[in-house]
């Protein structure tokens, strides 16, 4: 069964969602329309970005984007198992065979981005290339996956199962990790992440408005660091985006860059759960559904990230700059 969440992101997309390519002089406006997505719906804003994502992957690496009507997603997981391997067939043409788990949208998309290990007379190439797929082709299995917990459950993610699926190649091999823009995407995950932060704010802000009589002083304190954290994301972003458009193509700045976006939305996004929690108790999570779900999809959508691993990342690029620089 398609999710309304998916209905109402191809809903939105049919209405002409149009915002800037990232890197193309007006990133700040194409992120702070995720914000706002996120802000009104979280799982809804995630899958607008990922279509928004795809469009602006086919811009860069072969000069055409989405179609109207089109509502695609990228699915680029790459766990240890299960694998998906693309063959070039000996009359031409790419056949991707295996399973990709974490596809976001996996029941309504009707394209997607696919990453596959390239393989060559069934040996692996080391090659990692990206595919552009269509969902209804002979082939193509959709299963949704087990999801125990409410955060982002509607949001459609399972695995697709790939049976000698023809695919198009999308840039050449390694082409889409090898390119500024990977990292510009990545950051406007963190922007969705701080729209979501925004949302789950709403429950205190709400509280602040309606109050008959003073706050307490606690609620207040929680108040002020909100508005604090909030505003830090949403200037960062700004920045991040002004830096983005004088200069697209440096991808080692784009690396950098979104390390340090990514784990700073990461940090303020659960400073203000945090927060929000002590200072409303628990009576929001348990009668108000909006707001649960609002927690529990950003809790879950954080995780996207890699954490600590990413921190390591971005550790190694320093000493790298660091070196570059003696």
């Amino acid at each position: 069964m398609i999710d309304d969440a998916s209905a109402r992101a191809r809903h939105l997309l049919g209405d002409g969602v149009c915002v800037p390519l990232p890197g193309a002089g007006d990133t700040g406006t194409r992120w702070e329309a995720l914000r706002e997505l996120c802000h009104i719906d979280i799982a809804v804003g995630r899958l607008v970005e990922a279509h928004l994502d795809a469009d602006a992957i086919l811009w860069e690496l072969t000069g055409r984007g989405t179609e109207p009507g089109e509502f695609w997603g990228v699915w680029a997981a790459e766990p240890p198992a299960p694998r998906v391997t693309a063959e070039l067939r000996r009359g031409g043409g790419w056949l991707l065979t295996g399973a990709k788990p974490w596809c976001s949208g996996v029941l309504s998309c009707d394209h997607a981005l696919i990453t596959a290990d390239v393989v060559d007379g069934g040996c692996a190439s080391g090659e990692r290339r990206l595919f552009a797929v269509e969902l209804d082709a002979a082939g193509v299995r959709r299963e949704s996956a087990d999801w125990t917990n409410a955060g982002m459950d509607r949001t459609e993610t399972g695995t697709v199962v790939l049976d000698g699926v023809v695919g198009r190649p999308v840039g050449e091999p390694g082409a889409y990790l090898d390119r500024a823009g990977f990292w510009h995407g990545g950051i406007g995950v963190a922007a969705c992440w701080v729209g979501g932060t925004q949302k789950v704010a709403d429950a205190l802000y709400a509280k602040a408005a309606s109050a008959h009589s003073g706050l307490s002083d606690i609620v207040l304190m929680h108040l002020g660091a909100v508005e604090a954290e909030i505003a830090t994301a949403v200037a960062l972003l700004d920045a991040a985006a002004r830096e983005v458009d004088a200069c697209p193509s440096d991808i080692d700045s784009a690396r950098r860059r979104a390390f340090s976006v990514r784990w700073s939305a990461e940090q303020r996004a659960s400073s203000v759960i945090d927060r929000v929690g002590r200072a409303l108790g628990p009576g929001p999570l348990v009668h108000d559904a909006e707001h649960a779900q609002a927690v529990a999809d950003l809790q879950i959508y954080v995780r996207q990230s890699h954490a600590d691993a990413d921190l390591a990342s971005l550790g190694a690029l320093v000493v790298e700059r660091a070196r570059a620089a003696r």
